[in-house]
């Protein structure tokens, strides 16, 4: 049984990924690792549609254990950091679409968090940011990595070299949110949203596929990824029911099944 992160799902198969670590949701090895196991759940479950991931109300992830982290020897810190990367590349890798639902602080590790899902929503409150520089380290899960592919090379460079912490509006503009609002619609408006994508098709899994894997190869080998999920997508029921519905009805009419 997880300590500090519990997976529940809705009547809708939306899956919440819930950290609870009081006071701020300083994440540690165990937390990392409960995080991992939680994204194994979202994965493997054939229940589970769409997924939101949220620190509660107050704050979503302020950051690592920095007490737990300095007292930590290299060799300690050696043998954890691969698990760090593989919690996060796990997550990173749920093959449905995720949500983060980020209110208070997302900061260091937190951060990073956020940046493993497809969207982020954030409250207007919320302050999010890279500043493990001003401890004389630099990110160690993704924050010098998927940042950059997110907000680009200038955009990520200022926030790691200079540590600040971002307002909810800086960081719309910059791309690294998708949504700002009222800090007690945050949650609520991310799962209607993670909602309305559990319905969609099983396509939306090779889609995300396409997008996560592609970016990573040259332009030809993503071309060719690309072909073979769209041509794998003729195999589902779902490609049938699409195009029928749209034959029949028109677009946007189909119901689908995800199969």
């Amino acid at each position: 049984m997880a300590e500090h992160v519990a997976v529940t799902t809705d009547e809708h198969g939306v899956a919440t990924i819930r950290l609870d670590r009081a006071p701020v949701n300083a994440l540690n090895p165990q937390v990392w690792s409960e995080l991992g196991e939680a994204a194994i759940t979202c994965s493997t479950d054939d229940g589970i549609a769409a997924v939101v991931l949220w620190g509660g109300p107050k704050v979503f992830a302020a950051g690592a254990d920095i007490k737990a982290m300095n007292a930590m020897t290299f060799q300690e810190l050696f043998a954890s950091g691969g698990g760090l990367q593989e919690a996060v590349k796990a997550l990173a890798r749920i093959p449905k679409v995720m949500i983060a639902a980020i209110n208070g602080y997302a900061l260091g590790g937190g951060c990073e968090l956020a940046l493993t899902a497809d969207f982020r929503y954030a409250a207007d409150n919320a302050q999010l940011g890279q500043p493990e520089i001003k401890l004389g380290i630099i990110p160690g899960a993704g924050g010098t990595q998927r940042l950059t592919r997110l907000v680009g090379i200038s955009k990520a460079k200022q926030m790691v070299y200079g540590g600040e912490f971002y307002a909810a509006s800086d960081a719309l503009a910059m791309g690294l949110v998708d949504e700002v609002l009222p800090p007690d619609e945050v949650y609520g408006a991310a799962v209607e949203a993670a909602r309305g994508y559990a319905k969609g098709p099983f396509a939306l899994r090779m889609a995300k596929k396409a997008i996560d894997e592609g970016v990573e190869m040259d332009l030809d080998s993503a071309l060719r990824l690309e072909t073979t999920l769209f041509t794998a997508t003729f195999a589902t029921d779902d490609r049938r029911i699409g195009m029928d519905s749209f034959v029949e009805h028109g677009p946007g009419q189909a119901t689908f099944t995800r199969n």
